[in-house]
């Protein structure tokens, strides 16, 4: 069944709580509310969309949550609520469950993206968010972990400079809003090709989505994507891939690749998942 509500999945350097890598910190949202934010609202219904903020992925929800509520009511949006969803108990909240089923849109912030999959999977909650993912026009944004979270094959852990070092990379069952992609986040201000890589090498059938900061896509029908913002996205395909020793070395050797290949994206430029295809601005949409 092919969805008829679009994904958005962002680079990320918004806000993160706390983030696999043990970083702490909170930073202004201005690098992308009248750029990106001003995309997720167009996508909906503009200044009258009703968005829900989802801050399970981070450590500081009360202080993300602000900042978006700021945000959007920049863009003149201010029909935003929090779903403060902290545990699998708060996704059986009715308050929770009758807003999902009447609002626009939802925003997932950043965080740890293993909270996301392990508190809101196989959920009432989820279920809902799903359903009208694929029923209506529907609008589900996600920056850093929110972003990462959407795809079926999730990274949730692998430091950059050890990444093409087998094992290093962690590897787990996401949302799967998007089947056969594997999305990466602040991809160029880490340094995480290697990261992608080695995903992509244990999984040569999805396709690797390296996002840089500042920068998104957004996905109409499951498969359609169109690079927004300022930065950079870059396209791992290992279809092609011909010698690969990730599956017969020890733990902690260097990995070897042959013939994978990269796509890079600027702003208007996309990419077609199921045919495989490097799409020019011209032919996007």
């Amino acid at each position: 069944m092919i969805p008829k509500g679009k994904l958005i999945a962002i680079g990320g350097n918004v806000d993160k709580g706390t983030d696999p890598e043990g970083a702490i910190s909170f930073s202004s949202l201005n690098f992308f509310e009248f750029g990106i934010l001003q995309r997720i609202l167009s996508e909906c219904r503009g200044k009258n969309s009703k968005i829900e903020v989802v801050t399970t992925a981070s450590m500081i929800p009360a202080e993300v949550g602000e900042g978006y509520l700021e945000a959007f009511g920049r863009l003149g949006c201010t029909n935003v609520n929090l779903m403060h969803v902290r545990n699998r108990q708060d996704t059986q909240n009715p308050d929770y469950l009758k807003r999902m089923e009447q609002c626009d849109g939802v925003m997932f912030t950043g965080g740890n993206q293993l909270r996301l999959s392990t508190i809101w999977g196989g959920t009432g909650l989820f279920s809902i968010l799903r359903e009208r993912y694929m029923k209506d026009n529907f609008m589900i944004a996600g920056t850093s972990a929110g972003a990462m979270a959407m795809s079926n094959t999730m990274i949730y852990e692998g430091d950059s400079a050890d990444a093409l070092l087998k094992g290093k990379v962690k590897i787990t069952t996401g949302l799967a809003l998007i089947n056969n992609v594997i999305i990466d986040t602040h991809f160029d201000k880490r340094g995480r090709f290697g990261r992608l890589a080695q995903a992509v090498a244990s999984n040569p059938g999805c396709i690797g989505l390296g996002l840089g900061e500042d920068t998104g896509v957004l996905i109409n029908s499951g498969n359609f994507m169109e690079t927004i913002g300022s930065g950079m996205v870059l396209v791992f395909d290992g279809h092609h891939i011909q010698h690969n020793t990730i599956a017969d070395l020890p733990e902690g050797f260097p990995i070897s690749i042959e013939h994978m290949v990269v796509h890079v994206m600027a702003k208007g430029y996309g990419y077609d998942v199921t045919n495989r295809k490097f799409l020019a601005q011209t032919e996007v949409f």
